[in-house]
C-alpha cells in the first residue's frame, strides 16, 4: 500500500511539473468535436460531466466500439475492464460482478450483487429483471469502488450503468445491422428514429439472434446446450414541451427460450472420461427461458436558471426459469430446476444544483419495493431404484431420501427501501474543490411462506423437510464519503477520498433439508481509502487515468455449501482486506492509429473467517486474480473513395484465482490470455460497413465458476467460458 501512495505521489510532482504541455492540451479542445480531443461525457455522478472532471475511477466504453467488437453480453464486458470479474452460475445475461474483489459468493435467484446494474438510471436488482439490454447503446460507465452516496445500497464494490441511445428531436434516421457467424448465429439489430412534430420524437430499437448450441452434447437424441434464441425491444418517447422541461418514456421488452447452459462437471481433478473440452453428455432438454418488461419515466424540469428537479419512476416485472444439469452426464445424479418471478417499483427524485459558484448539491430521495417469488429442487439421483422392486416411486424417496427424491423449497420475498441522500461539493479555491455525500437507507425485508418437502420422482408427497417458516429484517444505514480535488494548471486531476458502502442483510434461498440452514445474512460494509490522478498531454492525444485503494471489507456474503451433504447455509466472512491500482491508456499517436490499455493490481486477504469448519483466515478472496490486463488497437489502414478498411485486435489476460474461499488447489483457475478483434470496412458516406470479428481465437478453455461437489456427489460443478466465436457483421445507415 506504501508503494501505491509514494506512487501517487512522485506522479503529483511529476504533473505539477508539466505545465505547458498539458495546457495546450486544454486549449486544444475549444471548436473540436469528442473524437478528436478524446473527451468522453458520462452521467456517473448524475451530471453530465467530461470523464477527466469526475474525480471516480470509471471505465467508459462507446456504444459503436462493442457493437463493432461483438460485445452482445454484459458478460463480456470483463475482456474491456481493468478489475472487473464476472461469474456466470446461472448463465448468460445474469451476470454477477466482482469488482476490485468485491463480489457475491452466492447464485441464488433471490440475491442482489453488490455491483449494481444500472439500465438508464433505473436500478436491476434481482437477474429475473437484467434480460437483453446491449442493443442500441450509447455507451457503459463502470464505477469502481463504494458509491454509497449517489447510489446507495448494494454498490460495495461498484457499479455498472448501461444508457440506450435517446431519441432525438427534429431527426429521422436509423440503421440496421445483420450478422452471420459459426454454430449457424444469426443476427439482426437495428433502430429508428422519427420526429413528432416539433416537440416529440420516437426512438425504437430491437434485436433477435438465433444460433445453435456450442455446448455439443453426445448424448443421442438430445440438443446441444449453450444454444442461443432471443430477441427484444425498445422503445423511447421523448417530449420536450416547454423550454426547460424534457420528459421520456422508455417501455422495453425481452424474452430467450435457448437451450440452457452445460455444466462442466469433473469426476476428477483433470479428466472427463469420453468427453472433449466443449462436449457434454446430458439428458435434460427443458429449455431456458427468461422474460423481462420494463416500463420508466423520467422527468426533468429546470425550475430557475440554477435548480432542476429530476424524476425517474420505474416498474419492472421479469421471470426465469431453467432446469440445469448439475453433473453434466446423462446420468441422474444431481440435476436442479430453478424458478425466480420478480416485480419491483422504484421512484428516485432529485434536486441539482447548478450555480456557477463555489457550492453546488445533489439532494435526493429514493424508494424501492421488491417482490420476489423463489422455487428451486434438487433432484437427487432419481434415476436409482433404492428398493430394487423395479419400479422407482414415492417409497424409494422415503426409504433413501434424499436419493430418488426432488427436494424442493420456494418462499415469497418482499424487500423495502428508502434513502434519503445528498451530494455536495465546495470550491476551497480555483484549483481545490472539497466534496462530501451522505446518505440514510432504511431496509426492512421479509421471506415468508418458506418451507422445503421431500417428493418422489412422480411429484407426490413423501416428507417435510423445513416447516412453513418466516424471516424478517429492519435495518437501517449512513453511508458516507468526503474528498478532495486538486486540479493543477495543466488542467490534470488529483484527488483523494474516503468513503464508505453498504450492501443489504440477504435470506438464503438455499435451505432444503433443515431449519439450520435458514437464516439471514448480516449486512456488508466496505471503507474505502483512494487517491487517484486523471491526465491528458500531448494536445490531448494521450490520456492516462490512475487509481489506487485500499478496502476494509466487512461481513461479505457467501454461500457455503458442505461437500459431502450439499447442505447451504449464508454466512458472513467477519473481516478482509483489499488493496490495488488500476491505469488505463489511451494513445491517440495519430488520427488513424490509437491504442488503448487497462491494468488492473490487486491483492486480497481474509483477515477472519471460517468455511465448512475450515479455517481461511490468509486466504484470498474469490473472483480476485491478482493482475489483470487489456489491449487494442483501432488502426485504419486504407482510406480513399472506396471508404476506409480498419483493423482492431484486442486482448486480455488475467493471472489465476479462485472461485471459492477455501481456495481449494485444484479448483483453482489458472492464468490465460484471450485474443479477438474486428476487420472492418465503412464507406465513404459512412452509411454502408462490414465487419469481419472473432472471440477467443485461440479457443482456450477456462473456467468462469468452480463449486467444490467432490466428496457428496463424485464431482466439482464447472462453468465454462465461451469457445471460439467468429462471423461477418454488415449493417447500413439512413
Amino acid at each position: 500500500m506504501r508503494t501505491v501512495f509514494l506512487s501517487s505521489a512522485a506522479l503529483a510532482a511529476f504533473l505539477a511539473a508539466q505545465p505547458a504541455l498539458a495546457q495546450q492540451a486544454a486549449q486544444a479542445t475549444t471548436g473540436t468535436d469528442a473524437e478528436s480531443t478524446g473527451e468522453i461525457v458520462v452521467t456517473a455522478a448524475k451530471r453530465s460531466e467530461n470523464l477527466q472532471a469526475v474525480p471516480i475511477s470509471i471505465s467508459a466504453i462507446g456504444g459503436d466500439a462493442l457493437a463493432k467488437a461483438r460485445v452482445t453480453s454484459v458478460d463480456s464486458l470483463v475482456t474491456k475492464v481493468a478489475n472487473l470479474q464476472i461469474s456466470s452460475t446461472v448463465g448468460d445475461n445474469t451476470p454477477i460482478f466482482a469488482l476490485r474483489g468485491v463480489s457475491m459468493s452466492d447464485y441464488s435467484l433471490n440475491q442482489s450483487s453488490p455491483v449494481a446494474t444500472y439500465y438508464d438510471e433505473v436500478y436491476k436488482g434481482n437477474f429475473a429483471f437484467l434480460g437483453i439490454a446491449l442493443y442500441d447503446i450509447e455507451r457503459v460507465e463502470v464505477l469502481r469502488g463504494p458509491q454509497g452516496t449517489l447510489y446507495g445500497k448494494n454498490t460495495t464494490g461498484g457499479a455498472v450503468n448501461l444508457i440506450s441511445r435517446d431519441a432525438k428531436l427534429g431527426e429521422t434516421n436509423g440503421y440496421v445491422n445483420f450478422g452471420y457467424g459459426n454454430y449457424n448465429r444469426f443476427d439482426v439489430n437495428g433502430a429508428i428514429n422519427v420526429p413528432l412534430g416539433d416537440k416529440a420524437a420516437l426512438r425504437i430499437a430491437s434485436t433477435y439472434s438465433k444460433g445453435d448450441g456450442w455446448f455439443k452434447n453426445v448424448n443421442p437424441g438430445f440438443p446441444d446446450l449453450a444454444s442461443t434464441d432471443e430477441w427484444a425491444i425498445r422503445g423511447t418517447l421523448k417530449l420536450e414541451p416547454t423550454d426547460g422541461v424534457k420528459i421520456t418514456l422508455r417501455a422495453s421488452h425481452s424474452y430467450q427460450k435457448p437451450q440452457n447452459y452445460g455444466i462442466f462437471a469433473q469426476p476428477e481433478a483433470v479428466n472427463r472420461p469420453g468427453l472433449g473440452n466443449f462436449q457434454i453428455s446430458s439428458n435434460v432438454p427443458e429449455k431456458r427461458r427468461a422474460e423481462t418488461n420494463s416500463l420508466a419515466l423520467t422527468v426533468n424540469v429546470d425550475v430557475s436558471d440554477t435548480l432542476a428537479v429530476t424524476s425517474i419512476t420505474s416498474y419492472d416485472k421479469g421471470s426465469l426459469f431453467f432446469k440445469e444439469d448439475t453433473d453434466g452426464i446423462s446420468g441422474q445424479v444431481l440435476e436442479v430446476p430453478y424458478g425466480d418471478r420478480a416485480s419491483q417499483f422504484a421512484q428516485d427524485l432529485r434536486l441539482t444544483s447548478n450555480t456557477g459558484g463555489p457550492f453546488d448539491f445533489i439532494l435526493g430521495a429514493y424508494y424501492n419495493r421488491e417482490k420476489v417469488y423463489n422455487q428451486t429442487t434438487l433432484e437427487v439421483l432419481n434415476g436409482t431404484d433404492v428398493n430394487g422392486d423395479g419400479k422407482i416411486d414415492a417409497a424409494d424417496c422415503a426409504a433413501g431420501l434424499p436419493v430418488a427424491c426432488k427436494v424442493r423449497n420456494q418462499f415469497d420475498q418482499l424487500k423495502k427501501s428508502f434513502a434519503l441522500y445528498t451530494d455536495l461539493k465546495y470550491k476551497l479555491s480555483d484549483a481545490l474543490t472539497l466534496r462530501g455525500g451522505l446518505r440514510y437507507t432504511h431496509d426492512d425485508g421479509s421471506q415468508t411462506g418458506f418451507s422445503s418437502d421431500a417428493l418422489g420422482v412422480d411429484g407426490s408427497f413423501v416428507a417435510n423437510l423445513i416447516p412453513l417458516s418466516n424471516l424478517a429484517f429492519k435495518t437501517d444505514n449512513v453511508s458516507g464519503k468526503i474528498g478532495l480535488d486538486y486540479k493543477l494548471s495543466s488542467g490534470n486531476l488529483l484527488y483523494a477520498s474516503v468513503s464508505r458502502g453498504y450492501r443489504a442483510p440477504s435470506f438464503n434461498a438455499q435451505a432444503f433439508f433443515g431449519s439450520y440452514e435458514l437464516g439471514v445474512a448480516k449486512a456488508e460494509q466496505v471503507t474505502s481509502y483512494e487517491v487517484g490522478a486523471k491526465t491528458q498531454f500531448w494536445d490531448r492525444r494521450i490520456t492516462l487515468n490512475m487509481a489506487g485503494f485500499y478496502y476494509d471489507y466487512k461481513n461479505q456474503q457467501f454461500i457455503n455449501v458442505d461437500p459431502a451433504t450439499a447442505a447451504q447455509q449464508l454466512l458472513n466472512i467477519p473481516k478482509s482486506r483489499l488493496f490495488g491500482a488500476e491505469a488505463e491508456l489511451t494513445v491517440r499517436a495519430t488520427d488513424t492509429f490509437t491504442f488503448h490499455g487497462g491494468l488492473g493490481l490487486l491483492s486480497t486477504k481474509i483477515k477472519t473467517g471460517t468455511v465448512s469448519g475450515v479455517n481461511v483466515s490468509g486466504n484470498r478472496l474469490s473472483n480476485a486474480p491478482s493482475l489483470t490486463f487489456n489491449a487494442s488497437v483501432d488502426w485504419t489502414v486504407l482510406k480513399g473513395g472506396f471508404g476506409s478498411i480498419s483493423l482492431h485486435p484486442e486482448m486480455s489476460y488475467q493471472s489465476s484465482q479462485f472461485f471459492e474461499n477455501i481456495n481449494v488447489p485444484r479448483l483453482r483457475q489458472p492464468s490465460y490470455a484471450l485474443y479477438g478483434g474486428h476487420i472492418d470496412w465503412t464507406s465513404a458516406d459512412d452509411r454502408f460497413s462490414v465487419s469481419a470479428w472473432a472471440r477467443n481465437l485461440g479457443n482456450k478453455l477456462y473456467f468462469t465458476s468452480r463449486i467444490d461437489l467432490l466428496s457428496g456427489f463424485g464431482f466439482d460443478y464447472n462453468h465454462i467460458g465461451n469457445p471460439r466465436m467468429y462471423g461477418v457483421t454488415a449493417g447500413v445507415k439512413f
